[in-house]
């Protein structure tokens, strides 16, 4: 009959030749089942877009993502069955591995993941989840055969000349769309939304790359700074031990109106001289690693705009500026015990980078799930004890008992005469974790001077950040919404912990620099003034910038001192590649 095209059984497997034209078939000729086979992913892709994303501009994303995804393959292999299949598997690990990176860190994955994604990350999740290995591995011999099955089966062809239009279109729009209404970057710790956000933080990635990279910088600078030798620091006087502690996300919850708190809460935030100093740090509520750049290479992670969340990763190899390496010239060993596997955000890495040279993993430790700050300061007096006595030290001790959940009591035998004050659980909980990790200090402080009785120290305490409900208590009338923007603007009352300067037989050096509230890269600054320490030139002229623009650095001038002292410090070699 004129209008229908005969269909001819497939015998051998079709030939995918440049002649092959799109199959005109009606359903019975080509089959149900051969037909389900194109129109299944798609639908199922449609059921994952309803369960995961919440709203129209979510959704319109997802389409686009979809049919980037779906084109492309399509361009490359013609199939549109094996097409929307292999699309619908890469959707499908994309919200799996969300999901589980939203366990870990409490924010789902975007375009940078890939951008800066390296073996060590990967193999931090194959270590501390066994079973994830054999997860992909079976996933595999089942994916594989499916596909290679479709490849062949696949009665359709589809010219490769309109699908790349097709998805060059769908990429054209999707850019636009991303560029007109940017994703908000609070919108990142939301459960959901997997795809829409990953493909939107492409576009706005790819253009701040473009634009200046993975660091903002100045384009020139007419200063100079000169490169020190690494022998050419000779103190005067006595130089103490330094022992830097990473207090876990903590700061005086005092601040929030209504909380109930133990008779005595306030002392572990001061330092030797009654005083209570506010360290303003630059994340909120879990990622510990953007403190961990303040205080080791003295910058600030704002510097990376969308990038920041990866700024340990990125600066790994690249950043040779900070703490360590400042106290190394001056004849320092430098150590560093890191309560998780040191593959986690290229920790090991980046530590060593500026200037770590042993650094001590969960796995060095012995450390079994989360311990309490006792167990990381035991292993610090070992670790001390075995150290030449003429050499000074310096040590970072990473503590990691009170990080979240406080859904959940951690270890409450250690805590056998707690009452809860009567907040809601989660906060008293949290108080609970504290005063453990005060009384533990204490504890750490009397074997310092019972083991080292003729040895000075100077110890510096810091809040890493604010834990994740503090938008919470801080502001409870607030919605996600009005918290998101105050994270977003950089709120200082999200933002703001406590640093504490303490001695054991020293004397802390008088400095302008220990100011009652200061940004997270002083801190590195602060500790080398108190110990006595001469500047190299960068930490002089970041004392200078300290000083003029009253303990802010990156907010000071909207980022222009930031701006200005990175390119300095690429001009002196300090810092390459970004």
């Amino acid at each position: 009959m004129p209008g229908i095209v005969a269909y001819e059984p497939m015998a051998p497997p079709p030939n995918p030749g440049p002649s092959a034209t799109v199959a005109t078939a009606g359903v019975a000729p080509v089959g149900f089942w051969r037909w389900l086979a194109v129109a299944a992913p798609h639908l199922a892709a449609l059921a994952v877009m309803f369960q995961t994303e919440t709203d129209f501009a979510a959704r319109a994303g997802f389409l686009l993502s979809w049919g980037i995804l779906n084109f492309f393959w399509i361009a490359l292999l013609r199939r549109p069955a094996l097409s929307g299949a292999l699309s619908l598997t890469l959707v499908v690990v994309l919200i799996l591995l969300s999901r589980l990176k939203h366990d870990i860190v409490q924010m789902t994955a975007n375009f940078v993941d890939l951008m800066v994604i390296d073996r060590d990350t990967a193999a931090f999740l194959f270590t501390i989840f066994p079973g994830l290995r054999w997860s992909v591995i079976s996933a595999a011999l089942v994916i594989v055969p499916l596909m290679y099955a479709l490849w062949w089966l696949d009665p359709f062809r589809i010219r490769r000349l309109p699908a790349a239009a097709a998805m060059l279109a769908c990429l054209a729009a999707l850019v636009g769309y991303a560029l007109a209404w940017p994703e908000e970057a609070w919108r990142g710790y939301y459960d959901d939304g997997y795809l829409s956000k990953f493909s939107r933080s492409g576009v706005t990635a790819v253009s701040d790359f473009i634009h200046y990279g993975f660091m903002e910088s100045d384009a020139v600078a007419t200063a100079r700074l000169n490169v020190p030798l690494l022998d050419s620091c000779h103190p005067t006087g006595r130089r103490p031990n330094i022992i830097m502690i990473h207090d876990e996300s903590s700061f005086d919850i005092r601040g929030a109106d209504g909380i109930k708190v133990p008779q005595g809460y306030g002392s572990h935030f001061k330092s030797f001289d009654g005083k209570a100093r506010k360290f303003l740090a630059e994340s909120n509520g879990g990622p510990s690693w953007f403190t961990e750049y303040n205080v080791l290479a003295g910058l600030s992670s704002r510097s990376f705009g969308r990038f920041s969340y990866f700024v340990t990763r990125i600066a790994s190899g690249r950043v040779t500026r900070g703490l360590p390496l400042a106290l190394r010239r001056c004849g320092y060993e430098t150590v560093s015990l890191y309560p998780a596997f040191g593959a986690f955000m290229s920790a090991r890495s980046f530590q060593m980078t500026t200037g770590i040279q042993h650094f001590y993993d969960a796995h060095d430790l012995g450390a079994k799930d989360v311990e309490p700050d006792r167990f990381f300061y035991d292993k610090a007096l070992d670790l001390m004890s075995q150290q030449v006595p003429a050499k000074p030290l310096f040590m970072f001790v990473y503590l990691a008992a009170n990080h979240f959940p406080w859904e959940t009591r951690f270890r409450p035998e250690l805590t056998p005469s707690w009452r809860p004050p009567g907040n809601e659980p989660v906060v008293d909980e949290y108080l609970r974790r504290q005063a453990m990790s005060a009384d533990d200090y204490t504890a750490f402080i009397a074997g310092l001077k019972k083991k080292f009785p003729a040895q000075s120290f100077l110890i510096v305490r810091y809040g890493d950040h604010q834990p994740e409900f503090s938008p919470h208590v801080l502001d409870p009338d607030l919605d996600e919404a009005g918290v998101g923007k105050k994270l977003e603007n950089y709120d200082p009352r999200y933002y703001a912990t406590y640093y504490a300067i303490d001695a054991v037989n020293f004397e802390p050096v008088k400095s302008p620099t220990a100011m009652e509230t200061i940004d997270g890269p002083y801190l590195p600054l602060v500790i080398q003034e108190a110990a006595g320490i001469p500047l190299d030139p960068s930490f002089e002229e970041q004392k200078a910038i300290m000083l003029r623009c009253n303990g802010l650095f990156y907010a000071c001038k909207d980022g222009a001192e930031a701006r200005r002292f990175n390119r300095l410090l690429i001009d002196a070699g300090q810092i390459h590649g970004l």
